[in-house]
């Protein structure tokens, strides 16, 4: 098994292209030629990580956090990301990120977040523009069940939680081949009319090379009349956080005890209660004070989330209530996570959880 192979079986659950601008996700050490000893799973690579897999003979660690942020313009081992790379090249080990495009799937850190607090009917807090595309094509009618069947297999046509969507109409194509071509139809040199179905299927952008090879593998024509388009429709399950429901609603204090409890946690900052029942919640694993707005929105009772400034309570506004139960903690259960992705996929390949606590903030 390589390591490629491992790699590109994550980049399918989450494509890179859905990370955000800022981030470094993918391969930060290593290569993915070399054969694969093991995994194991983290939330943060640190060098104590590292050693940890030298110690259980993994060459890859799988981990939610890059390493490597930005450029590094000299690795002295000065701090502790050029620490971590240095004994990381040293050792031969591999080190993979899958952050924000994690983040932004519906299955992803927050859909576990969700797993843990019982959410149920849960969508995208906010989804994502500029996510799909479609494909507009020509096929002859005889033809039109083999192409539209090869791109449904290769992954279009999904829409929501429906598959296998797309539109037709009736119509005629013509085309006059030189004599060089070997036409489906008609003779080259001659004007040929045949009747045609416009065929158009949507599709997630980063599987464009997969459904135009499906498609002209499928199509009987030489030269494949198309167009791809790019949609400002929403992706409904791509996107920043979450929103879901509790199966009955509770009393604020009693969702505060059950998010202490989920999440093993000694203490919440939160903004005031504002004695109503809870039943709707938006949350985001790490930093998510940037959508405390869209939570306000969703209409949730409480928005539960890390890393939120002083200033940023007061954008709660009396509307909600917000929960920050730390960066860590709310993201602690992606370990598992990626465990579970990555065990049930390979099934007889050694797939380990780090025992290494990488939080950086204890409290007293």
């Amino acid at each position: 098994m390589k390591i490629h192979d491992i790699t590109s079986y994550l980049e399918i659950i989450a494509p890179l292209s859905l990370q955000e601008p800022y981030d470094n996700a993918g391969l930060i050490t290593g290569n993915g030629q070399w054969e694969c000893t093991g995994i194991i799973t983290a939330l943060d690579a640190t060098e104590e990580v590292v050693k940890e897999a030298i110690a259980k003979k993994c060459n890859l660690i799988v981990a939610h956090h890059p390493i490597i942020f930005g450029g590094l313009k000299k690795i002295t081992g000065k701090n502790y990301v050029e620490q971590t790379i240095i004994t990381a090249i040293k050792n031969d080990i591999a080190i993979y990120a899958i952050h924000t495009n994690l983040d932004n799937i519906i299955d992803g850190v927050n859909g576990k977040i969700a797993d843990q607090l019982g959410l149920v009917n849960r969508k995208i807090l906010q989804p994502k523009k500029d996510i799909l595309k479609k494909l507009i094509s020509f096929v002859p009618i005889e033809k039109l069940e083999a192409v539209r069947d090869a791109i449904f297999s290769a992954g279009g046509g999904q829409v929501g939680n429906y598959s296998e969507c797309s539109f037709t109409v009736a119509g005629e194509g013509t085309f006059k081949g030189n004599e060089s071509t070997q036409p489906y139809v008609g003779k080259p040199g001659e004007r040929h009319t045949e009747k045609e179905t416009r065929v158009e299927i949507i599709f997630p952008g980063w599987i464009e090379n997969d459904i135009l090879k499906a498609m002209k593998t499928a199509h009987p024509y030489e030269e494949v009349a198309y167009d791809v388009v790019s949609l400002d429709n929403i992706h409904q399950n791509i996107g920043g956080g979450l929103v879901g429901e509790l199966e009955k609603p509770v009393s604020e204090g009693v969702f505060l005890d059950l998010l202490k409890k989920a999440f093993k946690l000694s203490v919440i900052r939160h903004t005031p209660l504002l004695g109503k029942k809870v039943q709707k919640i938006a949350l985001c694993g790490g930093s998510g004070s940037f959508l405390t707005g869209a939570a306000i929105a969703a209409g949730a009772d409480f928005y539960v989330t890390g890393d939120v400034k002083y200033h940023e309570f007061f954008d709660a506004n009396g509307k909600l209530v917000i929960a920050d139960i730390g960066h860590y903690e709310s993201e602690q259960f992606t370990i598992d996570l990626l465990f579970d992705i990555l065990s049930k996929k390979f099934l007889n390949f050694a797939v380990l959880k780090t025992g290494i606590i990488t939080n950086p903030v204890l409290y007293f």
